[in-house]
């Protein structure tokens, strides 16, 4: 069986790169300037070509490369782990001054989080690259699916993201309330970590 991503796996691979370079770039000027990185971790992936497959059967649509690079818009996926929920907005600044960068979906479950607690904030971008694409377009498009979090945010979506693939648990009700509170007193860490390192660079400056 022909992989799903067809003759382009390899390019998925450059645009993931490309991107990753530029914000290690990114993370490394701000760190000369005010002696911390932008983000604490940085991780990308090429989504499987099972997940992919699974994927298209669950939304009822062809398992193709039409399929996995149009239709679905997370091939590429990058997951940016902040210390602090400024850095999230800055970075999101930043790609968007990329070139040949469009945003095509944006989602702030920071300042509007989802009800089970959930906070994220996540882009979906159109990147322009010298590479062809499916289209016969020899300035290709690829789409790139980024998720931005606090290291709280992330700690706890890990945990919410287990209790949502375990089976048979007697006592989930209770789970899902807890999770929930922690949420809430989690974003208010971030918060007030947040307010603390603007005091400590307010004396600085």
């Amino acid at each position: 069986m022909a992989g799903i991503y067809g003759e382009y796996a390899e390019t998925l691979h450059k645009v993931m790169d490309q991107l990753i370079g530029e914000l290690s770039d990114y993370n490394n000027e701000v760190k000369e300037k005010t002696g911390d990185g932008i983000y604490e971790h940085l991780l990308g992936r090429i989504k499987s070509e099972e997940s992919m497959r699974e994927k298209c059967g669950r939304r009822g649509i062809p398992q193709t490369p039409e399929s996995a690079l149009r239709v679905m818009t997370d091939s590429i996926g990058l997951r940016v782990i902040t210390r602090f929920i400024d850095d999230i907005y800055q970075i999101v600044t930043f790609l968007r001054k990329l070139p040949g960068v469009t945003i095509v979906q944006e989602k702030d479950y920071i300042r509007h989080a989802k009800p089970n607690g959930y906070r994220s904030y996540h882009v979906i971008l159109d990147r322009e690259v010298p590479y062809p694409d499916i289209d016969g377009r020899q300035l290709g498009h690829y789409y790139i699916e980024v998720q931005l979090r606090t290291i709280a945010m992330d700690s706890w979506a890990s945990l919410e993201h287990q209790l949502k693939y375990k089976k048979d648990i007697g006592n989930e009700e209770l789970i899902v309330k807890e999770l929930k509170r922690c949420a809430d007193e989690l974003a208010g860490c971030d918060l007030s970590m947040q307010t603390i390192r603007n005091m400590i660079r307010e004396e600085e400056s």
